[in-house]
C-alpha cells in the first residue's frame, strides 16, 4: 500500500460464570478483561478471532485523531480493521497510536469492536521499507511484530510486503516471507490469531519470478495463511479495471493474476480478497468505482467465490463504500460474512429467547467440561444444542456461531439455520477444546 506518511465480557461472564483458573497465556491474551471469566467465557471470547468467512477488510494509515480509532458505527460493513504500521523494529503511524493507548482505552475499544464482529489487526511494513533488502532477521522481527500483537489485544497481523527488489530482482524474498511467516505462527496460532499477506496481483504470475513470486510463498506455507488481500491496483493504467480483467482474464503484460486464473494456479479461491482503492487518490491507478466493482463481486459470487474485498483505505473508503460495494453480493445486514452489526460477537445483541437457548448450551459445555469430555455437534435431526463425548480428536475443526443467521426457535435444520460455521485448525482439540467437531 502507499504509506501516508467491557460489555461482551459482562454478558459472557452472565451466562457462563464458572470458577477455573486463568491461564497464563490467556491471561496474557486478554489482558485484565480475562480476571472473573470461567474457561468457557475465555474460550467463547477468543473464538471472536476465528476466521470470518467473508472478509471486508479496511487499511487505516491515515491521520484522524490523537486519542481514538473510529467507533463501531463509522465502521459498519467492514469486519477486519489494519492498522499501519508495524517495521521490524518500530511502530509507525496509527499502529504506533495504539500502542500509545493505555490498556484500559485499547480494552474498551477492543470489547467495542468484537461487540460488533469487527477483528482489529496491524498490518507490516507497506511500501515504506524493505526488510528483506536490508537485512533484517525474519524471525527477529516475526517474534517483535508477534509480541506487539499479544501484549496489545490485538487479532492478528496482516504482511503487505512490498520488497519489490527482494521479490524480482535478487530471489530472496520467498525464502524470507516463508520463515517470517512460520515464526509468526509459531507465536500466533491458527484458529486464535489472523495472519494475513497483502501481495501486488502481478506477483502471482507464474513462472516470472525468482522462486515463482507469491506461488512459491504461498505452496511454502499458504496453509499458515488465512487469507490474501492482494492488491489489484497500481500496477499499470489499463490493470484489473473491468471485470473482465479483474475476475477471469488478466493482461499479457501480468499473465494469469486475476482472481480465478490465480486460484486456477493453486491458491484457494476463497482466500483471494479483492483489494481496491477507495479513491482515485489513493493509488496511482487501478481504481473502480464502488458501482462497478459491486457488479464484479456479484459476478464472483456467481462463479463460487465469497473471499470478500479490501480497500486502502478508510476513511476515505468508509462504511458508504463498503456498503454499495457489498449491495449486490453479500448486501449490509443481510449477512454473507458480517461486518458491522449484522454479525455481532458470540453473544452480542441476541434477542431473549435466543441467550436463554445459549445458556443452556454453556450449561451442556460446562457439564461436559467437568466431567473431562470434549465436544462434538449432534446429528442435523436433533436441536443445535451439543453433546459429550469422550476421547479429543486429535486434528479437525473449530465450528463457532454465526449469530445473524440463528432465527426462531433456534432449531435443527441440515445446517442450523446457516448458523454454524468451521474454521479449519491443525491440533483442532487443544487448540480450542470447548467447541470442537471431527474431521479434516
Amino acid at each position: 500500500m502507499v504509506r501516508f506518511a467491557g460489555a461482551l465480557v459482562s454478558l459472557l461472564s452472565a451466562l457462563v460464570a464458572l470458577v477455573g483458573a486463568v491461564p497464563l497465556g490467556l491471561n496474557a491474551t486478554l489482558g485484565a478483561r480475562a480476571d472473573g471469566l470461567s474457561p468457557l467465557a475465555r474460550d467463547l471470547l477468543l473464538s471472536s478471532r476465528a476466521v470470518p468467512a467473508t472478509r471486508w477488510v479496511a487499511y487505516f494509515d491515515k491521520y484522524v485523531s490523537y486519542n481514538s480509532l473510529p467507533s463501531p458505527a463509522q465502521l459498519n460493513g467492514f469486519n477486519v480493521f489494519a492498522l499501519a504500521f508495524i517495521y521490524s523494529g518500530s511502530l509507525q503511524d496509527n499502529a504506533a497510536l495504539w500502542g500509545q493507548f493505555d490498556a484500559a482505552t485499547r480494552a474498551s475499544i477492543k470489547s467495542q469492536y468484537a461487540a460488533a464482529g469487527i477483528s482489529l489487526i496491524v498490518s507490516a511494513y507497506g511500501a515504506g521499507p524493505n526488510p528483506t533488502s536490508a537485512g533484517d532477521d525474519p524471525t527477529a522481527a516475526a517474534n517483535y511484530i508477534a509480541n506487539f500483537v499479544k501484549s496489545t489485544g490485538l487479532d492478528g497481523v496482516d504482511v503487505d510486503y512490498e520488497d519489490f527488489g527482494a521479490l524480482e530482482t535478487s530471489g530472496t524474498a520467498v525464502a524470507w516471507l516463508s520463515t517470517f511467516t512460520r515464526a509468526l505462527r509459531a507465536q500466533l496460532p491458527q484458529g486464535q490469531y489472523i495472519i494475513t499477506h497483502a501481495p501486488v496481483a502481478p506477483w502471482f504470475t507464474p513462472n516470472i519470478w525468482p522462486g515463482n513470486g507469491y506461488l512459491g510463498v504461498h505452496q511454502q506455507v499458504g496453509s499458515l495463511i488465512d487469507w490474501y488481500n492482494v492488491q489489484f491496483y497500481n500496477q499499470g493504467s489499463s490493470e484489473y479495471t473491468t471485470c473482465s480483467g479483474l475476475l477471469t482474464s488478466s493482461s499479457s503484460q501480468w499473465p494469469q493474476s486475476s482472481v480465478f486464473q490465480i486460484a486456477a494456479n493453486g491458491v484457494p479461491l476463497n482466500k483471494i480478497v479483492i483489494g481496491k482503492p477507495g479513491t482515485t487518490a489513493d493509488a496511482t491507478n487501478g481504481y473502480m468505482d464502488p458501482g462497478t466493482l459491486a457488479a464484479c463481486l456479484a459476478q464472483a459470487k456467481n462463479q463460487g467465490w465469497s473471499a470478500g474485498a479490501m480497500t486502502w483505505q478508510y476513511p476515505n473508503a468508509d462504511s458508504g463504500w463498503i456498503t454499495t460495494v457489498r449491495s449486490q453480493s453479500f448486501p449490509v445486514g443481510g449477512g454473507g460474512g458480517g461486518g458491522g452489526e449484522e454479525e455481532g460477537a458470540l453473544l452480542h445483541r441476541r434477542r431473549p429467547q435466543q441467550r436463554r437457548q445459549l445458556a443452556v448450551a454453556a450449561e451442556d459445555h460446562a457439564r461436559a467440561r467437568r466431567h473431562g469430555r470434549r465436544l462434538q455437534l449432534i446429528p442435523p435431526a436433533q436441536s443445535c444444542r451439543t453433546a459429550a463425548r469422550s476421547g479429543p480428536p486429535t486434528s479437525g475443526t473449530i465450528t463457532r456461531l454465526r449469530e445473524a443467521h440463528v432465527t426462531g426457535a433456534w432449531t435443527r435444520t441440515a445446517t442450523c439455520n446457516g448458523a454454524l460455521h468451521t474454521v479449519a485448525v491443525a491440533n483442532a482439540a487443544t487448540a480450542h477444546p470447548a467447541i470442537v467437531t471431527k474431521g479434516a
